[in-house]
């Protein structure tokens, strides 16, 4: 089959427009340096607890608030690594997608006996976030204006026309939505996607904590979980936690649960954010309609706009290092972020000249089933959910609704889901799993060379449960 040269390979920029782009730009998280600043102290000592949450991001804090508020008197410690929402959680893009299952046709794949019920659920989740912010006070800049899938090349505009949701919309309508040249057609679903601010979400969700009495620590690792008669202590460098029931939101990071270490990968994004359009640029970008927007590639790209008018654009990359390590010096990665420059300029190619503030990147918690998985250890004292694959801001809340179930023994509606009881096969050791996940993406980048046509790997894979089209 004939190699097609991808839009962003036909229009791309000169050198020197990529590189003026990114003169200004530095290492830091926007999110994050737009986000309150809260210190909070170390664990030292001796404690106890009803409920001990390990990890600082949404997972861990929807946990603790939502265990406040199902009993007031229950007492909740929350202990974290390092500071409150740094790593995925204040790094992400901010889109708060309904679906539980990382989109319809990956949940229709995998769940399709209970697929209606996931997707009735996951609106309820979202509804129930919005209905949170407003009732608690949190500002988080929600702004619920669904998603905007757009399409480059032909054969994407006939997966948008095949589509059994949202408002079709072809050139000239997408085109005077979002002023870019390279949309062929978009797929607005309005009510399926909230944009929230990353930072803000975190740490508003660490002060609604603190107010229902949730003691939280910061840079409290915790180095290993030791089963009592009656509990779990819950083990840090300078302190221990004696509690009757664990609930761990670790996600990428080394699971403290043996059963789960090959469960997961870390696969890092990269993520650049424009400095502020003027009032003439906004004019000529349109997009008054604020959508999130991503596109129907398999390396796709995502952006949105902030509350101040600038453009996050990411994705596209998604680099695994040997060993399914996490590490600092992998959140910079220059070749990525020319990639990101070139690819905004050829999509907007009329915001020549303005600058990126700000460049980072974070690593993804990837599960065989491209999203959340949950269970249940330690005789029923210890819960987990991980695995959310990049779709982790609306889901995380979910997600703890079913620990907090679990560990109080209830059978409900959401325990009783066979994505909750069933288990993701797991990812295979070292250096197995370096070699598949680099034979996947390039056969996903020959996929979007080749008018989406999957090759006899994708296609095992899809046979196996184990493909992704996203």
């Amino acid at each position: 089959m004939t190699r097609h040269s991808t839009v962003f390979e036909r229009l791309a920029p000169s050198a020197s427009a990529v590189t003026e782009s990114l003169r200004s730009t530095r290492s830091a998280v926007f999110w994050l340096e737009d986000a309150p600043l809260v210190s909070r102290p170390q664990l030292v000592g001796s404690h106890t607890a009803d409920l001990t949450v390990v990890g600082g991001g949404y997972t861990g804090l929807w946990t603790a608030v939502l265990a406040k508020r199902r009993d007031p008197s229950a007492r909740v410690v929350l202990l974290e690594a390092q500071t409150i929402g740094w790593a995925a959680s204040g790094r992400n893009g901010g889109f708060a997608e309904a679906s539980l299952t990382h989109g319809e046709d990956n949940g229709r794949t995998r769940w399709p006996d209970e697929y209606d019920t996931l997707e009735r659920m996951g609106l309820e989740n979202l509804d129930a976030i919005e209905r949170d912010v407003a009732e608690l006070g949190m500002d988080v800049q929600l702004e619920r204006t669904g998603t905007l899938e757009v399409a480059y090349e032909p054969h994407q505009v006939q997966w948008l026309r095949e589509a059994e949701h949202g408002e079709l919309l072809e050139r000239d309508a997408v085109q005077a939505a979002i002023a870019s040249p390279v949309y062929a057609a978009g797929l607005w679903t309005k009510d399926h996607c909230a944009l929230v601010h990353p930072g803000r979400l975190a740490s508003e969700l660490a002060r609604v904590a603190t107010d229902l009495g949730v003691e939280i620590f910061e840079h409290s690792a915790v180095t290993g979980l030791r089963t009592r008669a009656g509990g779990v202590a819950v083990e840090t460098g300078r302190g221990v936690v004696r509690s009757t029931q664990v609930a761990l939101g670790t996600n990428v990071f080394r699971p403290l649960l043996r059963r789960a270490r090959l469960s997961t990968v870390p696969v890092y994004d990269y993520v650049l954010m424009s400095e502020p359009l003027s009032d003439a640029q906004m004019a000529d970008l349109g997009w008054r309609d604020r959508q999130g927007v991503s596109d129907l590639a398999n390396q796709f790209h995502y952006s949105r706009l902030t509350a101040d008018n600038r453009i996050l654009y990411g994705g596209y990359d998604a680099v695994y290092h040997a060993g399914g390590r996490v590490r600092p010096e992998y959140e910079d990665r220059e070749a990525s972020y020319r990639t990101l420059a070139s690819h905004f300029l050829t999509t907007y190619p009329q915001l020549e000249g303005l600058g990126f503030s700000h460049r980072w990147g974070g690593a993804i918690d990837t599960s065989t089933q491209f999203c959340a998985f949950h269970g249940l250890a330690r005789r029923g004292r210890v819960a987990y959910a991980a695995g959310f694959t990049g779709l982790g801001v609306a889901a995380t809340r979910f997600a703890a609704e079913v620990m907090l179930d679990r560990l109080a023994g209830e059978s409900t509606p959401r325990t009783q889901l066979e994505m909750v009881r069933k288990k993701p096969l797991p990812f295979p050791p070292e250096p197995f799993a370096k070699i598949g996940i680099e034979a996947t993406k390039w056969s996903l980048d020959r996929a979007d060379h080749r008018e989406g046509h999957r090759n006899l790997l994708l296609r095992t894979l899809d046979r196996l449960g184990l493909g992704f089209d996203s």
